[in-house]
């Protein structure tokens, strides 16, 4: 990567580990839509099969599952009772299962899915809401990231970790296992389905996987820009992301105080039906405030009155550079610096190369673009360009820590790296 001289990478990178599994429903449970006749028709031929063995056989079977499965995910038994409960609208009247026939019953419509086999990328950042194991002069933080598995699909993982007193970061190991949570509440209305997440309180940070769970996510949950939001002396953690059903594009909002629960619900308004939204950190003139790009070019100042509503905006800035001149988008939720809001932005480019950028906005009135960078802060470099989409440097949202904006990244969407740049000589750096 060539970069900027204020721009220090720190030389650690996520990747992809295809050991990492969770289970998910299998098909001929076509979830998350409903089942048609032909699969409810195939499942009730697996039920009749488990019902024909004899209760010795249903025992081995169900002990050879185990044998093979157990240590690789929690609670399995239990996810195979919940499982087969699931699916007990798509059987036929049946007699009451033994408790080892519904378990085995259940292992017959789940399957494994390796959920970050082909990519670990366009990661975002914030603090961590507990840092009481901070170290002196440093602070904790939590990382998103994009994960890719069988079929390009997209869902949502985490990673926690350090940053030093001299700048220096840290990412905790990954745990071994991986977990989806349970849906503890679905409300559905004229925008789609608002559910509720709940993970359990065992399950380290970095077992938990936010997987499509509905219509409009099943194809994919992408690109979380996460922001920890202050509001009267509250302090939530929100997320835009874009839901893909396979047939179209939105954004959505993901809100967490803790990183255990999660809510998320579908956004309305005009400048929601594209990607790539970024909610500021805090209210601009008693209004919620976003970074949108509604026509797939230029980038937009949104105001909405309920977070959830985003019509209409402002046009805020448009390419103006050769490395962007195919379009720009943000690349996170504004930073606020002493300065004004640094708001960092990816630009394509010839052959369509992605680098990124920056742009510091009034702290008053963000619709006034005090200064802009001419040239990238980081682009791809021939030795470092090659990955799932080639000649891509890519970020969902940084974080200041003290004098430094914390940069993680991905490459070519493929794995993600992290960086650090001072902010004097970044702001010093663009040009007015």
């Amino acid at each position: 990567m060539s970069q900027v001289s204020f721009l220090n990478r720190q030389g650690l990178y996520l990747r992809p580990d295809p050991a990492r599994v969770i289970v998910r429903p299998f098909k001929p449970a076509t979830e998350p839509r409903d089942l048609n006749p032909t699969d409810k028709m195939r499942a009730n031929h697996i039920v009749d099969r488990v019902l024909g063995l004899s209760p010795e056989a249903v025992a081995d079977q169900l002990a050879d599952v185990l044998d093979n499965f157990q240590g690789r995910h929690r609670n399995l038994l239990e996810r195979f009772e919940a499982r087969a409960d699931e699916m007990e609208d798509a059987f036929a009247t049946h007699g009451l299962f033994s408790k080892t026939q519904r378990q085995l019953i259940g292992a017959y419509f789940l399957s494994e899915y390796s959920f970050e086999a082909s990519a670990l990328f366009n990661p975002s950042i914030v603090p961590h809401p507990d840092q009481s194991t901070a170290p002196k002069g440093g602070a904790r933080f939590i990382v998103s990231l994009r994960a890719i598995g069988e079929g390009h699909v997209s869902s949502l993982t985490f990673r926690t970790g350090t940053i030093a007193a001299d700048g220096s970061l840290a990412v905790d190991p990954t745990a071994r296992l991986a977990s989806v949570p349970r849906i503890s509440h679905r409300a559905s209305g004229p925008d789609g389905d608002r559910v509720e997440l709940m993970f359990a309180p065992e399950e380290d940070l970095s077992e938990r996987v936010i997987f499509p769970v509905t219509d409009s996510q099943s194809n994919g949950i992408e690109d979380a820009r996460f922001v920890r939001f202050s509001d009267g002396g509250r302090e939530t953690y929100y997320a835009t992301y874009t839901a893909y059903s396979g047939r179209a594009i939105r954004s959505e909002l993901i809100e967490t105080s803790d990183f255990m629960s999660f809510r998320m619900t579908p956004l309305r308004g005009a400048a929601a039906n594209n990607k790539g939204m970024a909610l500021f950190p805090r209210k601009i003139g008693g209004s919620y405030a976003m970074i949108a790009r509604q026509d797939n070019e230029n980038l937009y100042l949104v105001y909405s009155d309920d977070l959830y509503t985003w019509e209409g905006g402002r046009l805020l800035l448009k390419p103006q550079f050769p490395w962007e001149f195919v379009q720009i988008g943000n690349c996170g939720a504004p930073i606020e610096l002493d300065e004004g809001w640094l708001l960092l932005t990816h630009g394509v480019g010839p052959v369509r190369k992605y680098s990124i950028g920056a742009a510091l906005l009034d702290k008053r009135d963000p619709s006034r673009v005090l200064a802009r960078s001419v040239e990238p802060l980081l682009r791809p470099e021939p030795s470092e360009r090659e990955g799932y989409v080639p000649n891509v440097v890519y970020t969902c949202g940084a974080m200041r820590h003290n004098d430094r904006v914390i940069l993680p990244y991905a490459v070519s969407d493929t794995f993600s790296s992290f960086a650090t740049m001072r902010i004097s000589a970044l702001i010093e750096a663009m040009c007015r």
